[in-house]
C-alpha cells in the first residue's frame, strides 16, 4: 500500500491521534505558562532567586525524556495523560521562565520611574506597563516551548500517552512488515503539521494580544 493510500484509509484515526497529541501539548503548555510567568514575575527583580529558578528549570531540561517519563510512573502517576502532562509541563517551563525574566528586565527603567511618579503601585506598573511591554518576548518563549514539547510528546507513547508517538514506535519496532514505514511517516508528518498549526496560532495570538504600540 502506498503512503497516500495509507493516509486515505487511516485518515479518521490519524485525525483522532492528532487531536490527542495537540490537547496534551496545549494543556501542558498552559500549565507551564502559568508556572513560568509566575516565577518570572516573582524573581525578575531578585537576581539570586532568578538564578536559582533558572538553574532548576535548566536541570529538568537536561534529564533524558525516557528517564523522566519512567520516573513519573515510579512516583505513582500511572499511565496515560497524567505522566504525559506532568513531564511535558516540566520541559516547557524553562523557555517561558527565562523569557519572562528577560522581557521584564528589558523594560526601560525611565518608564517605570515615570509610572511611579504618577502614583502607580507596583502591581499597576507590572500589569499595565511591564508585562504588556515584555509580552512579545514572553510569547517567543511560549512558542519555543510549544515546539519543543510537540516533539517530546511523541515519547509519551512510552507511558501510554496520546499522540503520534505510538504510530512511530510501532512502525520502528516492526520495520520490514506491512505498513511499518507508513506508520513512521504518518507519525512524523502529523507532528510536522501540528508544528505548522501552532506557528499560525501563535502568529495570530501575538497580533491580538500585543499592545498596538509595540507591533
Amino acid at each position: 500500500m502506498s503512503f497516500i493510500e495509507y493516509l486515505t484509509y487511516t485518515w479518521d484515526d490519524l485525525l483522532e491521534t492528532g487531536i490527542g497529541h495537540m490537547v496534551a501539548v496545549l494543556i501542558s503548555l498552559g500549565i507551564a505558562t502559568v508556572i513560568g510567568i509566575t516565577f518570572g514575575v516573582l524573581t525578575y527583580r531578585r537576581p539570586a532567586a532568578s538564578q536559582v529558578a533558572l538553574a532548576v528549570a535548566s536541570t529538568i531540561l537536561t534529564i533524558p525524556s525516557f528517564a523522566l517519563f519512567g520516573l513519573a510512573i515510579g512516583i505513582g502517576l500511572g499511565l496515560g495523560y497524567a505522566p504525559t502532562i506532568v513531564v511535558l509541563s516540566a520541559y516547557a517551563i524553562l523557555a517561558i521562565l527565562r523569557n519572562t525574566i528577560t522581557g521584564l528586565r528589558s523594560v526601560d527603567p525611565a518608564i517605570t520611574e515615570s509610572a511611579k511618579g504618577m502614583g502607580m503601585s507596583d502591581w499597576q506598573q507590572l500589569t499595565r506597563i511591564e508585562l504588556p511591554m515584555a509580552w512579545p518576548v514572553i510569547m517567543a518563549g511560549i512558542r519555543v516551548s510549544a515546539l519543543l514539547i510537540l516533539g517530546i510528546a511523541t515519547i509519551a507513547a512510552y507511558v501510554g500517552g496520546p499522540g503520534f508517538g505510538e504510530d512511530i514506535f510501532t512502525g520502528l519496532s516492526t520495520l520490514g512488515s506491512v505498513n511499518s514505514v507508513n506508520l513512521v511517516l504518518s507519525g512524523m508528518l502529523g507532528v510536522m503539521v501540528l508544528a505548522l498549526l501552532f506557528e499560525v496560532l501563535f502568529t495570530i495570538l501575538g497580533r491580538f494580544t500585543t499592545s498596538k504600540g509595540l507591533n
